[in-house]
């Protein structure tokens, strides 16, 4: 956990060796000459100490948030940091019940200190404090506090910590050796210990914002989500809240990827014998769409496309219709398809693929520009074209049929529906190659950006763009290629009006791009609203940056962060070189698709997730409710592959927070003190006072609150039965063992035992509970006693009286009280002597 600051900063570390190798051995006795010391100083000019890599991380062994609600207790990790409300309550649980144990004193003087202590496992921080980054160590129970800092602590609060560890060494060190116990505490990067952690400008500059290096790029980590998997082309979800991706490969075949990372093992679609594809190095033909019907958790229709050969030797793209089985919601049903249109191919390249809904419930068909070089088809090409499909953003109504014998229909507001040179379905054109589309789901909160249409379309020789598509919209192919000309008659023709690009690199950059997504997920919030992309042949992913005033797009690179900021369990920071294509599963998290070696049949295809170090969404935030998946058949587990960046997955052992078990004893309050009698002076003093009670039991106020009214007036009744009955034994054992003791009589005398004036208590018991039934029994020497005493003895004087006695204090009760009480048992009568 030692930063390269510290290690130039400690003998031991680096910067010793570069200065040791400089001025060789000095031992202890020479002293330095005035040359060895300015050798020394200008080394440690030429070597230059590099801040701290600051690295966030939770005790949970994620990035830190921003809390979706205001803190009570550690409200100066309320801005960011890793407690949501919940652990912040928790602490503070934790925190009264420490100061319970302490004195009006301890109090004083340990309150605040103890706070920032125990609120650092809030800080964002808390991993590096607590020493949670090495796997192989248990986590700390108390975090690295800096030794000034805890020798000032430890000097006034050594009595707290006995409350914070069960750690033995502390406990004793803490009470004797200061200097022991803070070595023990601190941390061997000064940067990371409390409160250095908190001033460090290294550390505290820019947290919570995505990590960028030196050259402004952003560093992003992954995981590893599938492989095993033949050039998988795309990913998408169904749209049905059960949260399944669906993998389609190049060969035809579309799998089924449950929430929990395993794989169906039967595919959900087997159209390997339909496909056209060859195991050629970069062929792209194949099964290369697919998209689900948007109401598909209802009319189980979906929608592939796909290329064919007819007759071993026309070449087509197909799109057909589909639907699931109604016997299985993992397997379509391959008796279904239904054709829904079909394009002949010129070439063997530049077939278009993408499939995809608008938010408008229309299909769009994304067609390549028939192939070859520089689309030579024609006068002015297949893109330019209107009455070609080929080199065109199609829009079709799939939800009916014309009279014609479609089996779609034409939307009524197609922009060319009126135009006779033009086809139909067509919705925008002058496009080359257009590789992975996709749908723009908006802002989480104000939805901008919804609906809009981002592809990546495929370079000639110089550019790439990136483009949103509208209706109507001429994309500039092979008039123009990026912002530049290509054809220069065409590019010069007044009547071209093509919409620019919103973005277009260089092929020194790369050769060939990839589609992607704009980041609408909950998880990485930094991410929000940034289009991100790739380039298949030099494998490098990029993004971009809208400024929302002038509606400009700006370049933001993206690289794979270093070890030291991807250094989460599980995270990796590499990728496969040739990116296929990008994927948004159910929640809007982001993917991309990846191969070491693009042949259709290579095994050797990884899906990897975007994941941010710098920040996370608070807990609980992100948490989805997918509807249960029926699974028939074997399940096959996922078993990464890639290498992480820490060599092991495994999270260091914690041990669960202390809890106090609060004394069973009442505090002492100023009436119960009581004058006790010193042994060597015979004097009375007065006990010390018990502090008073900083939080009310919790347990004692759960049990009163638990325990009605109702029911504890019939428990009331049963203990004053039970009482009279204990009492009356306890009574008579007491006359046994007294007359035993005080007065031996012969074995043959009878004993008759007197009557006690105790004797007559179970029925006034029992006659006070019939009458008052929360009242609480009489003490000695009050009013009450007396006139207890008085009817004691009206009661001794006969059976007779007693009864008359009980009739005329039941006439004195009101009807409902004497309804109530006539359920009751009746008294036994005594036998007076």
């Amino acid at each position: 956990m030692t930063s390269t600051r510290a290690a130039a900063l400690h003998p031991s570390g680096a910067g010793c060796a570069v200065l040791c190798a400089v001025v060789g051995p000095i031992s202890s006795r020479s002293i330095p000459s005035l040359l060895d010391f300015v050798l020394i100083i200008s080394v440690m000019l030429l070597v230059p100490i590099q801040p701290a890599s600051a690295h966030p991380q939770c005790l949970d062994f994620e990035p830190p948030f921003i809390p979706s609600w205001h803190l009570e207790f550690c409200t100066q990790y309320e801005q960011f940091g890793c407690c949501d409300q919940r652990t912040d309550n928790m602490i503070a649980e934790r925190y009264w019940d420490i100061i319970d144990q302490l004195e009006v004193a301890g109090y004083e003087l340990c309150a605040d200190t103890l706070k920032e202590i125990m609120c650092q496992e809030c800080s964002p921080y808390a991993a590096h404090l607590y020493d949670a980054e090495d796997p192989y160590t248990p986590v700390r129970e108390l975090p690295g506090l800096c030794f000034g800092y805890c020798s000032e602590f430890l000097g006034k609060c050594h009595h707290v910590v006995k409350y914070l560890t069960e750690n033995q060494l502390l406990r004793d060190t803490a009470e004797r050796d200061v200097t022991t116990f803070c070595s023990i505490v601190d941390l061997s990067d000064q940067d990371y210990c409390y409160p250095n952690v908190l001033k460090s400008p290294d550390l505290n500059s820019n947290l919570g914002a995505v990590v960028e290096d030196p050259r402004g790029c952003l560093q992003v980590c992954l995981t590893e989500v599938a492989n095993n998997l033949r050039n998988p082309v795309l990913m998408l979800h169904s749209g049905d809240d059960t949260h399944r991706m669906f993998i389609a490969e190049q060969v035809g075949f579309v799998w089924v990827y449950l929430r929990d990372g395993s794989r169906l093992e039967s595919p959900f679609l087997d159209m390997s014998g339909e496909v056209m594809t060859t195991p050629w190095l970069g062929d792209e033909r194949g099964f290369l769409g697919m998209t689900f019907h948007p109401k598909y958790r209802d009319n189980g229709r979906f929608f592939i496309y796909y290329s064919i050969q007819v007759n071993s030797k026309l070449e087509k793209v197909r799109v057909s219709e589909m639907k699931v089985s109604a016997y299985n919601m993992n397997m379509a049903d391959p008796d279904s398809e239904r054709v829904i249109l079909e394009i002949e191919e010129p070439a063997a390249n530049h077939n278009g693929g993408q499939l995809l809904f608008g938010l408008d419930g229309y299909l769009y068909i994304f067609t390549g520009d028939g192939g070859k070089a520089g689309d030579p088809f024609g006068k002015y090409g297949n893109s330019q074209n209107k009455s070609a499909l080929l080199g065109k953003v199609l829009r079709i109504d799939v939800d009916g049929s014309d009279s014609s014998g479609k089996h779609y229909r034409f939307p009524p507001d197609n922009p060319f529906l009126g135009d006779p040179d033009a086809r139909p379905e067509v919705y925008a054109y002058g496009v080359r190659n257009m590789w992975r589309c996709s749908v723009d789901r908006g802002d989480l909160v104000s939805r901008y950006g919804r609906g809009r249409i981002f592809c990546g379309d495929v370079g000639q020789n110089r550019y790439e763009e990136i483009d949103i598509i509208v209706k109507g919209g001429n994309y500039g192919w092979r008039a123009k290629e990026g912002f530049e000309c290509y054809d220069v008659k065409l590019c010069h023709n007044s009547s071209l009006n093509d919409i620019l690009p919103i973005f277009a690199y260089s092929h020194h950059v790369g050769k060939s791009v990839t589609g992607g997504y704009v980041y609408r997920g909950c998880e990485s919030p930094n991410l929000n609203g940034l289009y991100f992309f790739g380039d298949f042949m030099s494998g490098r992913i990029m993004a971009l940056e809208e400024d929302k005033t002038t509606g400009n797009w700006k370049e933001r690179n993206v690289c794979m962060g270093d070890t030291k900021t991807c250094s989460f369990p599980g995270l990796i920071n590499h990728h496969h070189k040739f990116i296929i294509s990008f994927a948004e599963d159910e929640a809007g998290e982001l993917y991309f698709l990846a191969t070491t070696y693009p042949s259709a049949m290579s095994p050797f295809g990884t899906v990897f997730k975007f994941m941010d170090p710098s920040r996370r969404a608070p807990p609980g935030k992100c948490k989805q409710k997918p509807l249960p998946v029926k699974v028939r058949g074997k399940k096959i587990p996922f078993v990464p592959r890639e290498l992480t960046v820490l060599d092991t997955n495994e999270k260091p052992t914690r041990p669960p927070p202390r809890k106090f078990k609060l004394t069973t004893k009442p505090p002492v309050t100023s009436s119960q003190v009581k004058p006790t009698t010193s042994a060597a002076s015979g004097t009375k003093t007065m006990s010390a006072a018990v502090k008073p009670k900083w939080k009310s039991d919790k347990k004692a106020r759960k049990e009163n609150k638990l325990k009605p009214w109702r029911k504890n007036k019939v428990l009331t009744k049963q203990a004053a039965n039970d009482q009279m009955k204990k009492n009356t034994l306890t009574q008579k054992s007491k006359e046994q063992s007294k007359k035993t003791t005080v007065k031996i009589k012969p074995v043959g005398d009878k004993v008759k035992p007197k009557t006690n004036q105790t004797a007559l208590q179970p029925p006034k018991i029992l006659k006070d509970n019939k009458i008052h039934t929360k009242k609480i029994p009489p003490k000695k020497g009050t009013q009450h006693q007396i006139r207890h005493e008085k009817n004691s003895i009206k009661l001794k004087q006969s059976a007779k009286e007693y009864h008359a006695f009980m009739n005329k204090t039941k006439t004195n009760l009101n009807a409902k009280i004497n309804r109530t009480m006539q359920n009751r048992p009746k008294a036994r009568k005594l036998k007076m002597p």
